[in-house]
Parts: structure tokens; sequence; C-alpha cells
């Protein structure tokens, strides 16, 4: 499966970037796992980085940064089978949850619950 890997990665950290990082790497720490068990993981801030930088986005929250982040995933949810969401306050990640919810796509919220692929 397709699997959206969906989490806290701007909040909670009043944008200091150093928070930002350990979001992400909260969020990477379960990609390999996944793919480990068969799957193709992915994060939307893996493709919506470069694309705001490329955007010359100036920082977190600039129109650049709203006509790309969130779309992103959005655009994303539209290939994914699946969303693992990480634990953590996130109104993203539980817009991500709505959207593959009304998609009718499974959603986990642990690692341990998404089988293996055949």
């Amino acid at each position: 499966m397709l699997i959206l890997i969906a989490g806290p990665y701007r909040g909670g950290t009043n944008d200091d970037p150093k928070l930002i990082q350990q979001n992400l790497d909260k969020l990477e720490a379960v990609a390999l796992p996944l793919f480990r068990m068969g799957h193709l993981p992915v994060i939307g801030e893996w493709l919506a980085l470069p694309l705001l930088h490329l955007a010359d986005s100036k920082h977190i929250g600039d129109s650049v940064w709203d006509e790309i982040q969130y779309p992103v995933a959005h655009r994303l949810l539209e290939k994914c089978d699946a969303v693992l969401r990480l634990e953590g306050t996130s109104k993203g990640a539980d817009n991500d949850v709505r959207i593959a919810q009304e998609r009718g796509l499974k959603v986990y919220y642990r690692l341990e619950d998404i089988p293996n692929a055949e």
C-alpha cells in the first residue's frame, strides 16, 4: 500500500525550526519500518519542502506556504491507499484523516496494526 504518514509537523512548535525538525524526524522514524513491511511510505513534507524552496517561500505560514503545504497532502491522498496517523496535536493531520475517511481509505493509528504487504 501507498501509506501517507500524518502527524504533527508545525503543531506545538511555535514555528521553532529545531522543534519542526524533531517532528519531521518522528514522522520519518516509521517510514523505514513501513517500507520493510512491503509498503511505500510517503510524508507530505517530502514533496512540499522542495516545492516551497523552489517557489521561494520566505517563512512558514507565508502565502507560498499556504498555497503548497497542505494541498500537497490533499493531492497525495488521492493516490494513497491508507493513512498512518501518529499521535500528537495536528490540525493538518486531523484534516488528512478526515479527507481519508471521506474517500473510504483505511486509517491506522499504530504501526503494528498495519498488515504486511502480500
